[in-house]
């Protein structure tokens, strides 16, 4: 199959995020990973009686209640929406706060969350020559879209993709064929004609095949395939692996 466009997954596929080099803060006499302070000294100018463990609280709360809806039927939940759950958590009416203060929030989030996130030094370079030759593409399943294309401008690589398809624009996330249809429609590229490349057997290649493309798993840790999942077309062990792939398909 010779492939026209390449489509890849964001986090753990073309970028890397590190937990650890997220902010420390100590909860309950514990060192935590979190971007709660900087929201903490946000939400401070305004609502000083919440502390930092009832924000750390909230922010968690937001989360697990993220991920129990998109469990559901792969719905994306935006950032907006995950902070309508963050101020009840917190003990705060939303409608008494000021305008503008969730996206003051989200801001701080994304700020601290983009340093954490850094791109590989062989990958530009790889995109780059890939980019000569095929339609490259981003899908990504994140509920803010300035992160994901801030990490990629900063990177230098954001204009190498046709099309950054971000699941909070879309509304559905990765497997669902929505996502992966929208990437489809953005670039013009054809299923057959498209190889998607992601960490994730259940999301990235399942969700690939499911539309007609072929998908190249990146498997770093060599993890056995999951009982009942069809295998991928290739499985990588780092993108470095995907140019002579490419070529010789």
């Amino acid at each position: 199959m010779a492939y026209r466009a390449v489509f890849f997954d964001l986090f753990d596929t073309l970028v890397r995020f590190e937990r650890d080099r997220l902010p420390e803060i100590t909860i309950k006499g514990k060192t935590v990973r979190s971007t709660a302070g900087h929201l903490h000294g946000v939400l401070a100018r305004h609502a000083p009686q919440v502390t930092l463990e009832q924000c750390y609280e909230a922010l968690l709360v937001s989360w697990k209640e993220a991920e129990r809806l998109r469990a559901i039927d792969h719905r994306e939940v935006s950032a907006r929406e995950r902070f309508s759950y963050f101020f009840p958590a917190a003990g705060l009416d939303a409608a008494a706060l000021p305008p503008g203060l969730a996206e003051a929030l989200i801001e701080a989030h994304r700020h601290e969350l983009a340093k954490a996130a850094s791109v590989p030094a062989h990958h530009r370079p790889l995109l780059e020559r890939l980019a000569r030759r095929h339609c490259l593409a981003v899908v990504s399943n994140f509920d803010y879209s300035p992160t994901a294309l801030g990490i990629l401008e900063t990177a230098g690589v954001r204009d190498l993709f046709a099309a950054i398809v971000v699941s909070d624009e879309v509304g559905w996330r990765k497997p669902r064929a929505d996502i992966f249809q929208e990437a489809l429609r953005r670039t013009g590229a054809e299923p057959h004609g498209t190889l998607f490349v992601g960490d994730r057997i259940d999301i990235d290649v399942a969700g690939a095949h499911g539309v007609g493309m072929d998908a190249a798993w990146i498997n770093p840790e060599r993890e056995a395939l999951p009982a009942g999942v069809a295998p991928p077309i290739y499985e990588i062990r780092d993108l470095a692996e995907l140019e002579a792939i490419v070529a010789r398909a």
